[in-house]
């Protein structure tokens, strides 16, 4: 058959780009580039529903490269199927600046829909871009429109199905019967080090039947068989998510290091030269045959035509369903959270009496904001009833239900964050997740992508402090808020009281680029009326403020966060020349102007004191001496362990 002729030629021309680029920067990992060539030529070739020249276009399969390591293959088919990367930007693989980083990054490269590199990362992200589709069925197609039918495809590795995430994700993939994700596993047998046999013995095909998914399996190598595995996933009826494990050779096509450890890295590219001569590539560098791109450029064109026909489908859709068309343009927009002060309008004060957890004033803060923002949509790891986060009257996700706005992730942190960070990817929707803050640990992989993303959305971290009491040291987090502000473009905020929170919230949602983690307290905390609402909401807007000013001359500081402004406002009324500060956000505070910095903490005043229940060293940044803990706590009453370690008002004193 002339067509899968064609395609083994790209397929064999793939490699050739990949041994080229990696060659040319030593670096690089040929493995999967090479082993999964074919599967490349078919998916991308014809079965990928999507627009080169419409990268972002809303109704586009997803193609997520988990084993994010095979940047090459991503690269190499992007180009060849009509994406805007060059080959100069092939040339450019690895280097500073470049649209070929040495793995695939989200926001750099067109076509790239997620940040891999983490291995198993992308099948979470990959289960949340398939909840996505299905919220966006269940909320805009009508009997009539169709508008989002699309599917979300993975490419995973042994590396990918070793790591807990993959287990934790396909269990809640298969739970929720996502019949529009395909993972596909590039089953070569070897891991980095050694043969896969080494460390994994289980039976893949059963593990996931176990799941709930339907599995088939198929040769990697063999256009016709490749084809129909593909096209079978995809025209399925069988209401489960799909797994075709793809039988394959790492490092296909050179001999001296094919079907070993070797061939997983740069090494085989000292071979390239007489690699590219036995499957018939020319010498030349980084070359794609006429044949090729002809043949790419007629499915492109015919791609074009199918987005075109889905425009005309949108446009009848739009006229005839208004209300829901201005739903979709709201969500895609994220209109209404343009402005942290205009979310702020939309949330009464709370009562100057109240005395609640912020988790429970953050709860009203969420369901106040997700009647107006139709876009929020919210999960927890088994902790709804205890993080407060549930979005009461907007229902529950389900195999059964698709426009409900909680998701039940179960106790599985690590795939929810990487879950969350898929809905936030597809872009439709703004997620957020929650679990107890000493449990972040365990998503830890998953904050950090997000991060380096710089995705809109939250983290709820409710129990955050030495507070929780009883419950003993394994559930006191002590170290952890510190571990999360040293993530880049991660704003921390850790308010004091409800209006704090209400504040903190506001700018979460508002925050354009970037995830926010919410650090909430278990145990009650008062209303601190003797610090201005105003200056509560809008001085949190700006990660620090004067909480309470001093009384003729500036003899000290106090800066303080979370459940222990209080301690600090009560020590502020004994000593009237101490002023107090807030300091609900580092991160928010550095983005402040000098002046303003500087009218909040002068810097001719030295004596400097800060106050929070955790580890003390990221406060010496801005304070001679800490009042904290550099120790695990113990089992007590919550106001026992505060007083044990001295964080309380006295200690300020002085």
């Amino acid at each position: 058959m002339e067509r899968d002729i064609i395609l083994q030629k790209a397929a064999n021309e793939s490699r050739g780009l990949a041994i080229d680029a990696i060659a040319a920067r030593s670096s690089g990992h040929l493995g999967l580039p090479l082993g999964c060539a074919e599967i490349g030529a078919v998916l991308f070739g014809e079965i990928l529903k999507c627009d080169p020249a419409r990268p972002q276009w809303p109704n586009r399969d997803r193609f997520i490269l988990s084993a994010g390591h095979g940047s090459m293959f991503l690269y190499s088919w992007l180009h060849i199927s009509g994406y805007n990367l060059s080959i100069e930007d092939l040339k450019k693989f690895r280097a500073k600046g470049s649209k070929t980083p040495g793995h695939p990054e989200y926001g750099e490269t067109e076509g790239v829909e997620t940040t891999t590199g983490p291995l198993g990362q992308g099948i979470g992200n990959a289960v949340g871009m398939a909840i996505s589709e299905k919220m966006a069925e269940a909320r805009f197609n009508t009997p009539d429109a169709k508008i989002f039918d699309h599917k979300v495809w993975c490419l995973a590795g042994d590396g990918c199905m070793q790591e807990g995430i993959s287990a934790e994700a396909a269990a809640i993939a298969g739970l929720l019967k996502l019949d529009n994700l395909v993972l596909m596993y590039d089953s070569n047998d070897v891991t980095l080090d050694a043969d896969a046999s080494k460390t994994m013995s289980e039976n893949t095909a059963m593990r996931f039947e176990s799941y709930g998914w339907e599995v088939s399996k198929c040769d990697g190598h063999n256009i016709p068989a490749i084809r129909k595995a593909l096209t079978d996933a995809k025209n399925s009826g069988s209401g489960k998510p799909k797994l075709i494990i793809f039988k394959t050779v790492i490092a296909k096509g050179i001999p001296e290091v094919e079907n070993s450890a070797k061939g997983h890295g740069e090494g085989g590219a000292k071979f390239a030269d007489e690699a590219k001569k036995n499957m018939g590539l020319p010498a030349e560098k980084f070359s794609v045959s006429a044949q090729t791109y002809e043949f790419f450029n007629k499915v492109k064109t015919e791609r074009a035509k199918v987005s075109a026909e889905w425009d005309a489908l949108f446009d009848a859709w739009k006229n005839a369903n208004p209300e829901k068309a201005d739903e979709l343009k709201a969500c895609a927009t994220k209109r209404y959270s343009e402005s942290a002060e205009k979310l702020l309008e939309l949330i009464p004060p709370f009562p100057t009496d109240d005395k609640s957890a912020t988790r429970v004033s953050g709860g009203i803060v969420m369901n106040t904001l997700a009647a107006k923002l139709p876009y929020m949509v919210t999960g927890a790891a088994d902790l709804f009833g205890s993080t407060k986060n549930y979005l009461k009257g907007f229902g529950d996700f389900s195999a059964d239900i698709r426009d409900g706005r909680n998701i039940w992730f179960g106790v599985r942190e690590h795939a929810m964050g990487a879950i969350t960070n898929g809905i936030a990817y597809y872009g439709l929707f703004e997620p957020s997740c929650a679990t107890f803050l000493t449990f972040a640990g365990y998503m830890m992989g998953s904050i950090r992508v997000s991060a380096l993303s710089r995705l809109r959305m939250q983290y709820v971290f409710t129990h955050d402090s030495i507070g929780v009491g009883f419950d003993g040291p394994t559930h006191q987090p002590v170290e952890l808020v510190s571990m999360l502000r040293s993530i880049p473009r991660l704003d921390v905020m850790r308010p004091a009281d409800s209006e704090e929170c209400a504040a903190a919230w506001a700018h979460a949602v508002s925050r354009k680029s970037g995830p926010t983690a919410l650090i909430l307290s278990r145990q009650n905390l008062p209303i601190l009326n003797d610090i201005p609402l105003e200056a509560r909401r809008l001085g949190t807007l700006r990660g620090a403020y004067i909480a309470k000013r001093e009384t003729g001359t500036l003899k000290k500081i106090i800066i303080a966060t979370g459940s222990e402004l209080q301690y600090a406002v009560e020590a502020g009324k004994i000593e009237p020349q101490t002023r107090v500060v807030s300091m609900p956000c580092m991160e928010l505070f550095e983005r402040q102007d000098t002046q303003y910095k500087e009218e909040v903490l002068p810097p001719d005043c030295k004596n400097r004191i800060a106050i929070e229940a955790g580890v003390t060293g990221m406060w010496y940044k801005y304070a001679s001496k800490v009042i904290g803990t550099d120790d695990f706590g113990f089992s007590a009453d919550g106001p026992e362990l505060f007083e044990a370690f001295g964080i309380n008002a006295k200690s300020l004193l002085g």
